[in-house]
């Protein structure tokens, strides 16, 4: 029997707000354990915690822009477990009335359109974080730094069919959240992470499967390998006759499988009832319009716009949107420049290695939009080779100087008067008879030798178009 896979994802992503969610400590990763917490923090008796204005308003933003609509009254509420991270006993969520409804996305696998429906997007404080003490199997630490801090919930609908789609979905809502810049998404610190619920179901069955979900996980990779391992699990599973238990599982790095951690809990096994601290939230529909209007352009809207704008392929547009300063940057050398498709090969090339190699990022180079710009305009108008470009843009970066300056400084001008010019091509000549022979013997490919022999007697100064040029005159018996 053929198996359909059906995956839904529920993602955590921390909100880059200064404070915590209820409380004024600090919202910073890291740190001397417990060094950043307070009484609302720790749950101490008789404390009253007060919502945190920009993380609302965040939360609304996130919402808006994963195409939800804003629910004009909303309330926080209990959810009860009991586990040492958790100082309260409870965490404060939102269960029937949360913050943005009925939104989705669209995304895009092997070049093909797919669309994933968001059931919910809600606010809720983190949990600390226990520290599993080495060499110690018996014993663990508490930081509670972590707890409290905020975060949005997003619950994704089960509409993705495969590894690949929960994947892209997943990236695809990271980089909307890092153009609003409502979360930093860093995963190595784990303010981006997901629960990913997976079930099989006979091919043209309608009725979920009964699913597993994968916990806590923040790591592409490791999502997509464990995804993968539970469809192996579950099928063998079906095959068999057997049926798959409802579970919450963890994935194994080491061997690649996951393993049973619990029993999955349902919604009346948190025992949620309103928050008695807080007060219903209401929303008005004029502040929302205005959040919305104060959306950025989203990385889908400008992928395509870069594509049927500056004309460049699909890929090189995926590339430049990912990151919102990287596409800001692009778009403002594309237009001084008068040339996006050379404003994008030089920032996806050398520009890219070179900022990589100096651990800078775009927003921390000294080379200007504009400077770039001057010298892919240097290089149009013949002042310099492509290949002394790549020593000018070297410079720049290293010294944070104008092209121009640099080209003064160290002589760099192109080379194309014809004199200058057929003094290194003569010697070209007579330095390299067997290439000449197969030039004129019908071989083209011998000219491209000749041409790489002039740039290396004349440094890299020489026009490579007026070198070819003389090349072919002189070799064919011409002069002028």
């Amino acid at each position: 029997m053929d198996y359909e896979v059906v995956i839904g994802i529920e993602i955590h992503a921390e909100l880059r707000t200064q404070s915590k969610l209820f409380t004024y400590s600090a919202n910073q990763f890291g740190g001397e354990p417990n060094t950043r917490v307070d009484p609302i923090t720790l749950g101490l008796p008789g404390v009253l915690p007060v919502l945190n204005e920009t993380a609302f308003e965040y939360a609304v933003m996130a919402g808006l822009a994963l195409g939800c609509s804003i629910a004009p009254y909303s309330k926080f509420d209990r959810k009860h477990y009991f586990y040492p991270d958790l100082p309260k006993g409870y965490q404060i969520s939102q269960y029937d009335l949360p913050l943005c409804l009925d939104g989705g996305i669209a995304f895009d696998v092997d070049d093909e359109e797919r669309f994933c429906r968001i059931r919910r997007v809600h606010l809720e404080e983190d949990a600390g974080k226990l520290v599993h003490a080495e060499g110690l199997a018996d014993a663990s630490w508490v930081d509670f730094n972590r707890a409290g801090v905020p975060l949005i919930e997003i619950v994704g609908e089960p509409d993705l069919r495969s590894p690949a789609e929960a994947i892209a979905y997943w990236r695809a809502v990271k980089e909307i959240l890092e153009y609003l810049g409502v979360s930093d998404c860093n995963m190595d610190e784990g303010s981006y992470r997901c629960d990913a619920n997976i079930s099989l179901r006979p091919v043209g069955e309608s009725e979920l499967g009964t699913r597993a979900e994968l916990k806590n996980m923040n790591s592409f990779r490791f999502v997509q390998a464990a995804l993968e391992h539970e469809i192996v699990r579950q099928r063998e599973i079906l095959q068999a006759g057997g049926k798959v238990v409802q579970e919450t599982r963890l994935f194994d790095v080491d061997s690649g499988t996951t393993r049973a951690m619990r029993g999955k809990e349902e919604a009346h096994d948190y025992r949620y009832f309103p928050e008695p601290d807080l007060v219903p939230m209401e929303v008005d529909s004029a502040w929302v319009e205005d959040v919305r209007s104060r959306l950025p352009e989203l990385p889908r809207a400008r992928r395509n716009r870069f594509v049927a704008e500056y004309g460049i392929p699909d890929y090189d547009a995926g590339v430049l949107t990912a990151e919102r300063p990287l596409a800001g940057y692009y778009e403002q050398v594309a237009r001084e420049s008068g040339d996006p498709k050379a404003a994008s090969n030089w920032i996806m090339g050398d520009f890219t290695a070179l900022l990589r190699d100096a651990g800078q990022t775009v927003e921390e180079t000294s080379v200007r939009p504009e400077a770039l710009a001057s010298m892919i305009r240097l290089i149009a108008d013949g002042t310099i080779s492509g290949k002394i470009a790549k020593t000018v843009l070297e410079q720049m970066v290293s010294t944070g100087k104008a092209p121009e300056r640099i080209i003064e400084e160290q002589g760099l001008v192109q080379v194309s008067d014809t004199t200058s010019l057929d003094a290194w091509v003569t010697q070209a000549i007579e330095e390299n008879p067997g290439p000449v022979s197969d030039f004129r013997g019908g071989k083209d490919k011998a000219l491209g030798f000749l041409v790489g022999q002039v740039m290396k007697l004349s440094r890299g100064k020489a026009n490579p178009q007026r070198i070819n040029e003389r090349l072919r005159a002189l070799l064919s018996g011409g002069g002028a």
